[in-house]
């Protein structure tokens, strides 16, 4: 019921007058404060720095009896791995469901069919958080939380990110994500929305051209914003118009990368523009694994998270040093655990460090991560929109993807779902013009979308802006 209540609430606020959308987005800033801290956070982060100090030992037993206790409860209570192990016996495989390895490799696929399916049997999912974000196939991927797992999620990013760059939650911060905070079509200032409850200034990803970059800076500046998170390609462009312009822009505490691969040339220019430290992270909305880049350039996993194994196009380990499919398992969010998941990226691990990082903890690294940037799709005034997988939220579709190969006109290839009508072709097009602007739409629908030369499904494919060429 509440997240009925959540939609209609953000439906609603698209049709607010600006000056109210800070109301609306405050309103929702302090239920989210409400699910991620409590009177326990202090401990929580004083718990997880302490754990920085832990060798390798005493974090492989940690991991050992978290993971056997995800394992068990994921056998017992979770009907898609309950259902899966009883075939398994009743098929003669003595296979012991302790070992990791034992277990299948999953889909993401499989998680956005059904993602009910993997919600434990003792839980009411009307009292967890629901998350949906999109999955590889730009179609969403839905998770629920609870207030535990939330609470504990949001300690290890204040131990792990804020601290780590000498910031904190009460200070005002700017965020530059893909959310609609003002209509596409908007002109004039403002582009972004203030949310006293997390003390966050959300910044439209939808509306940086070279226009709007003053008045950007203009609001970070206004409401003294001591940091930024958010995708590297869009504090890259915000960037480069201020360098471009001869705009000062406001200096900041450190910038935060997430969501993207963040590249040595955007590095250099934020940190350059914004005059601090820009910090890379790797992580993602269904908390199977998670990364914080510390000062000295390593980037340190966050072992509570998941258990990340690195395999190759078969699923067989991959050899040390060797980059590959990042496969994790889950340990915080024991309502719906996630085992052997795969992300979709690649990369490798660091081989394992007896002496601490130069930072001084303990915690393992990654050794870099593949394939994490996010495509582009140009509108026709200069825009640069982000992160478009959104479009397809709640459509009956199986898979979606958004090409573009002139300026002013996009396609959309989709595979439909149960329920898609020509209904559904409308709703498309209206999210797309909702985010482009005022472009030609058409929709194709396809048996299946072929795939890149690599093997690897495009959400996006823009030929404009990158001169892709298939």
């Amino acid at each position: 019921m509440m997240h009925g209540l959540i939609a209609s609430a953000k439906v609603l606020y698209g049709s607010l007058p600006a000056p109210f959308r800070g109301a609306g987005a405050s309103a929702y800033g302090w239920y989210l404060r409400w699910w991620r801290y409590g009177p326990e956070t202090d401990s929580l982060v004083s718990a997880a720095l302490e754990r920085e100090t832990w060798d390798d030992e005493r974090w492989q037993e940690f991991r050992d009896a978290r993971l056997a206790e995800i394992l068990y409860r994921a056998a017992t209570r979770v009907p898609y791995y309950r259902d899966q192990w009883r075939s398994r016996r009743a098929a003669g495989d003595d296979a012991s469901r302790g070992e990791l390895a034992n277990w299948p490799i999953l889909g993401k696929e499989t998680v956005r069919i059904a993602p009910h399916a993997f919600l434990a049997d003792d839980v009411n999912h009307n009292r967890l958080f629901r998350l949906s974000t999109s999955g590889t196939s730009g179609t969403p991927i839905t998770t629920w939380r609870s207030r535990r797992t939330m609470r504990d999620w949001y300690a290890l990013f204040e131990a792990r990110t804020r601290i780590w760059y000498d910031v904190d939650r009460s200070m005002p911060w700017a965020i530059l994500g893909g959310q609609i905070v003002a209509p596409a079509g908007q002109t004039e200032p403002p582009f972004w929305v203030w949310n006293s409850g997390l003390r966050q200034l959300y910044l439209s990803s939808l509306h940086i051209n070279e226009l709007n970059a003053a008045a950007y800076l203009g609001a970070m500046r206004f409401h003294r914003v001591r940091y930024l998170l958010g995708y590297a390609s869009s504090m890259y462009w915000l960037a480069s118009y201020a360098h471009d312009q001869g705009l000062e822009a406001p200096p900041l505490s450190v910038v935060i990368s997430n969501a993207e691969a963040l590249l040595p040339h955007q590095r250099e220019l934020i940190g350059r523009v914004f005059g601090c430290p820009v910090r890379d992270t790797y992580g993602m909305s269904e908390i199977v694994a998670a990364a914080t880049e510390c000062a000295h350039g390593a980037m340190h996993v966050w072992p509570e998270v998941g258990v990340i194994e690195v395999v190759d196009d078969h699923g067989n380990p991959a050899l040390p040093g060797v980059a590959g499919r990042l496969v994790c398992t889950g340990l915080l969010n024991r309502d719906m655990p996630l085992i052997r998941y795969e992300t979709e990226d690649r990369g490798m691990l660091d081989p394992v460090h007896v002496e601490p990082c130069s930072c001084g903890r303990r915690l393992p690294t990654l050794g870099r991560i593949e394939g994490r940037a996010s495509d582009v799709l140009l509108a026709a005034d200069g825009r640069r929109v982000f992160w478009y997988n959104a479009q397809f939220y709640d459509l009956p579709i199986r898979e979606g993807q958004v090409v573009q190969e002139v300026l002013g006109a996009v396609h959309v290839n989709v595979v439909p779902g149960t329920g898609y009508t020509a209904k559904t072709e409308e709703v498309i097009q209206q999210r797309v013009r909702q985010r482009l602007g005022e472009v030609r739409v058409e929709v194709y629908t396809l048996t299946s979308i072929p795939r890149g030369p690599n093997g690897k499904f495009r959400a996006v494919v823009n030929r404009v802006v990158a001169g892709d060429v298939g």
